[in-house]
């Protein structure tokens, strides 16, 4: 029995203006009032994507998000942390040491904030994710502090030859995952939103069989491989619509809520 739906946002549940359908929309607050927990997992911070949270009706005293890709489970009201996994900053040395060579820009974020590090400028990152505290500052003065992943975000084709020469050393020190066509993130190893998503259903006392996920990309492969229903969207990769149970419609044709009415055509 689904009890919680889980949703990429990015390419999933939003349109390509970066918008919730109001077909999505209605769809999604109907099953949330029937008692489906309604779970937005986002690589993001919660301030970046709170007003689709409101839009959907998301500020029970028991929604929860999965940001950070999973390395963060959220109150959403309370604000309390459920789950956390991040990395220490020497735990980023090895990244670090690669972008000196290559001259790579590079963002680190903690649970609360960015550090655009200015060593080597360029990136992009500033224009894809709102709503949250940028800190300009050099790589040798980041703080000792709890890191949940670091981030290059840098225009495609650049992106794409970059991620083309990624040397094994990293592979092998971080979950290395292409969230959007313009960014690459390097998350705790052993992260991504199947973990948080575990975490979640452990709190409630269900598990992936009582799960249905919604994505289309790399960073959720995972939480499309553990779920009971794992619906990949029609624009989604070819990687990831393999390890699907379905395809959906694309994100710009309401692929989410059209998949909903026919599995809860008893609940809408």
């Amino acid at each position: 029995m689904i009890k919680m739906i889980a949703l990429d946002l990015d390419n999933t549940l939003l349109n390509s203006d970066k918008e919730i359908s109001k077909r999505n929309e209605q769809v999604l607050k109907q099953l949330h009032e029937q008692g489906i927990r309604v779970v937005l997992c986002t690589g993001r911070p919660i301030n970046a994507i709170w007003p689709y949270i409101e839009q959907l009706g998301l500020t029970q005293d028991e929604d929860y998000t999965i940001t950070f890709n999973g390395g963060l489970v959220i109150n959403n009201n309370s604000r309390e942390h459920l789950f956390e996994l991040g990395m220490k900053k020497s735990d980023l040395s090895h990244l670090f040491a690669y972008v000196r060579s290559e001259k790579i820009p590079l963002d680190v974020l903690d649970f609360e904030r960015v550090y655009e590090l200015n060593d080597y400028p360029g990136s992009i990152y500033r224009t894809v994710l709102r709503n949250i505290e940028f800190n300009d500052l050099a790589m040798n003065d980041l703080p000792e502090t709890t890191y949940s992943k670091a981030v290059m975000a840098i225009e495609p084709e650049k992106l794409t030859k970059i991620i083309s020469n990624l040397p094994a050393d990293l592979k092998a020190h971080y979950h290395a995952v292409q969230s959007q066509p313009m960014i690459m993130e390097f998350l705790p190893k052993k992260l991504n939103k199947a973990v948080g998503l575990k975490a979640l259903l452990d709190h409630f006392g269900d598990d992936f069989s009582n799960l249905m996920s919604f994505g289309d990309a790399d960073n959720d492969l995972e939480m499309i491989k553990a779920a009971a229903q794992g619906i990949v969207m029609e624009n989604g990769l070819p990687n990831v619509k393999a390890a699907a149970t379905a395809i959906t419609d694309t994100n710009d044709n309401d692929g989410v809520a059209k998949y909903c009415e026919r599995y809860f055509a008893t609940l809408l």
